[in-house]
């Protein structure tokens, strides 16, 4: 047995990068090939390794992590819209696995009624240990995902409460009002402080510090202390403050910033691994082939257990009409029994039965629950992963016959000009929300160089300007193509490198005003705005992105009528469901009436909210709406088009008058798509001029006479 730390972690890591390789060769998912190697390497199988204090610390960081990324990467929305869905599930698949372990410890496996009702909490609690099939196949935002998720913490819970209250009896204290009085007072406190205190002090934190160690160091406390919190404080399993926390901090983790993919790296690189392999190494099989009563309580765990979640998850399915890969979802993700059955048991392990002595679970116990913790895991892992490959690809599920998706046609290529360093984080995590996760296009970052001004610092300055852009991308796991370009005219240079990067739209900041008499935009912004047909967004985000709490949208009269109307919806759609905000609309009835639809059809998870707003010119007067940690979105227009009128040419002065503290998003729409479809097509034509209403008319008579012909 080897015994050295350093061979013992090489060992560890050699089957962290070789099992999925191998097992993938056998098309068994990769969770169940981290088990089996635990049950090969422990000291039930091959003898190679202990299990010593290192599996005992990284596992548990390991099953923290599942249960922190379940509630970071949970859709708050999706949670809200489906929390009774949640509820009835969480309440069948405690209901049914307990009383079909209450059973089969009576009648099937003749133990006493005390450790009949321990089982029957082990067989009603289960752990999210698939969780991570469900995240590489990116299907955490469906409805089976929330649900089960939220059913695993009422079913894990139940089972604890229950068992706080027999334990109390076995010890020989009265589990009556006073105990239960103390203990939801405890609780109360404890969900108190996470939901009142711990935001305060992590947005403060976000806020005053930006250092990407500092933010991944201090997310790691705020997960252990919850957990900690949860398991002396309230006497439940930490996993329950592991998940509270990943929802405490889901709205200041955007799951496209630098930090959510740190995150899910070292989880899925290291400790999650971990915690499956160690799982595998308490697997003791030797007793099945020698032992045919310990066979028998074995295969009776395993049987109710699994029939027991199935019948659960298939009632469900019917109830809330799913399709066949959303009812798979819901019994893959609620089958396994890890953390919190292992748990139970070693509770039952240290409990005496006074009558007899002994203690309430015996080793044959013990050993078969382990056993049952593997089979459970694989299975789980099995048809979790047959599940998420069926919700990916929209088997059993309605056809809908509405819009394109805009994943399959949007032609988005963000061109990125950057000339500082104090506003490329900035600029950078605007970009990470808006572009499109599902297409993976990559980001074009232009510095440009006065061609008369071309010395060796001008040089360094626009190296350091790339390189951070770029940094900022691995870091959030984003392409990104880096340009330098020498030029005279920075506005024709854009727009030369904006054609000739087949670019879709450009995303700049908002210039810093170095005399009075400089305008609110700038020359440059102002050029690209004349100069350009496409989409332009200028951004001025004072505080972090991920501390903003909610977003305001000055949406123009008529704006539906604009070539890029779907355009700007979706990436405003994206930024708000990226940060888990509200979006207030304000705009007339009219456009409210096209945008309530499309919200509820393409952004169903995002939080929209529409306000009466029938004038231009009361844009002013929403300087009482926006807040310091609120978005102004403002959707500007062109002269000649469709939603453009006089009181446009006041729009800089408002903005520099009443939003200039703000953080602030400008969108100049699309001139150059027909309607929602063709914007959503490649075929672009290489117009860079703004279009006129004239223009406008002649080319829809142009598409009418030849479609005719």
């Amino acid at each position: 047995m080897i015994t050295d730390p350093t061979w013992i972690f090489f060992i560890v890591v050699c089957i962290i990068f070789t099992a999925p390789m191998i097992f993938s060769k056998l098309h068994i998912p990769h969770l169940v090939g981290m088990i089996l190697a635990g049950v090969l390497v422990g000291e039930h199988g091959l003898n190679l390794l202990q299990r010593d204090s290192s599996f005992e610390i990284f596992g548990k960081v390991g099953i923290y992590f599942i249960m922190f990324l379940a509630g970071l990467e949970m859709n708050m929305q999706n949670l809200k819209q489906n929390r009774m869905r949640g509820i009835v599930f969480g309440a069948l698949t405690t209901v049914i696995p307990f009383l079909f372990g209450l059973y089969s410890g009576l009648h099937l496996l003749h133990y006493s009624t005390a450790a009949s009702l321990l089982l029957a909490c082990i067989f009603a609690s289960h752990t999210l240990v698939s969780y991570s099939i469900v995240g590489r196949y990116g299907v955490t935002n469906d409805p089976s995902v929330t649900v089960s998720i939220l059913a695993t913490m009422i079913a894990l819970l139940s089972a604890l409460l229950f068992l706080a209250g027999m334990s109390e009896v076995l010890k020989g204290e009265e589990a009556g009002f006073k105990f239960w009085m103390l203990f939801v007072f405890r609780i109360a406190v404890f969900l108190a402080i996470m939901f009142f205190v711990f935001p305060r002090i992590i947005r403060w934190f976000f806020r005053k510090f930006s250092d990407p160690i500092m933010l991944f160091t201090f997310t790691l406390a705020v997960v252990f202390l919850a957990a900690a919190m949860a398991a002396e404080l309230c006497g439940l399993e930490g996993i329950f403050g592991a998940f509270l926390s990943g929802l405490v901090l889901n709205r200041f983790i955007p799951s496209t910033s630098p930090l959510m993919n740190r995150l899910e790296f070292v989880a899925g690189a290291i400790f999650i691994p971990y915690f499956l392999i160690g799982v595998g190494m308490l697997v003791n099989v030797r007793p099945l082939f020698h032992e045919s009563s310990a066979l028998l309580v074995v295969v009776i765990m395993v049987v109710a257990g699994t029939v027991s979640k199935y019948l659960s998850a298939l009632i469900a399915r019917h109830l809330f009409r799913w399709s066949r890969p959303q009812g798979l979802m819901l019994f893959g993700l609620t089958e396994a029994h890890a953390a919190g059955a292992l748990a139970m048991v070693l509770v039952g392990r240290h409990l005496i039965i006074p009558a007899t002595g002994e203690p309430l679970m015996s080793a044959a116990v013990l050993d078969g629950v382990v056993v049952m913790i593997l089979i459970s895991c694989i299975i789980s892992g099995i048809f979790t992963d047959q599940a998420a490959k069926g919700i990916k690809l929209g088997i059993g599920q309605r056809v809908v016959t509405q819009r394109r998706d805009s994943t399959a046609l949007d032609d988005e290529k963000i061109l990125i000009p950057i000339n500082s360093i104090s506003n490329v984080r900035q600029i950078m995590s605007v970009a990470f929300m808006m572009r499109n996760r599902q297409l993976n296009r990559g980001l074009i970052c232009l510095n440009m160089i006065n061609d008369s001004n071309l010395t060796e610092q001008a040089r360094q300055h626009s190296q350091e300007c790339l390189d951070m852009a770029t940094q900022l991308a691995a870091a959030a796991d984003v392409p990104v193509q880096t340009r330098t370009r020498l030029a005279v005219n920075f506005v024709m240079a854009t727009i030369h490198s904006f054609y000739e990067n087949d670019a879709s739209e450009i995303l700049i900041g908002l210039h810093r005003r170095m005399h009075p008499s400089d305008s609110f935009f700038g020359q440059f912004a102002s050029g690209l705005i004349d100069g350009i047909a496409r989409q332009i967004s200028i951004a001025n985000i004072i505080i972090p992105a991920n501390t903003l709490r909610k977003i305001i949208v000055a949406v123009p009269p008529k704006a539906q009528y604009e070539r890029g109307y779907y355009r700007w919806v979706n990436r405003v759609a994206r930024i708000a469901e990226d940060l888990g905000c509200v979006i207030e609309f304000y705009t007339t009835e009219e456009t409210a009436q096209t945008l309530i639809p499309y919200m509820k059809e393409r952004h169903n998870t995002v939080r929209a909210e529409y306000e009466h707003m029938e004038q231009w010119s009361e844009l002013p007067s929403l300087r009482h709406e926006v807040a310091a940690d609120h978005l102004f979105i403002v959707i500007a227009s062109r002269r000649g088009s469709m939603s453009w009128n006089k009181d446009f040419n006041k729009l800089q002065q408002w903005l520099s008058q009443d939003f200039s503290h703000t953080s602030l998003l400008v969108i100049y729409p699309d001139q150059q798509a027909e309607s929602e479809e063709s914007f959503l097509s490649p075929n672009r034509s290489n117009q860079s001029t703004g279009d006129t209403t004239n223009q406008r008319i002649s080319n829809w008579l142009s598409h009418w006479i030849l479609k005719a012909t």
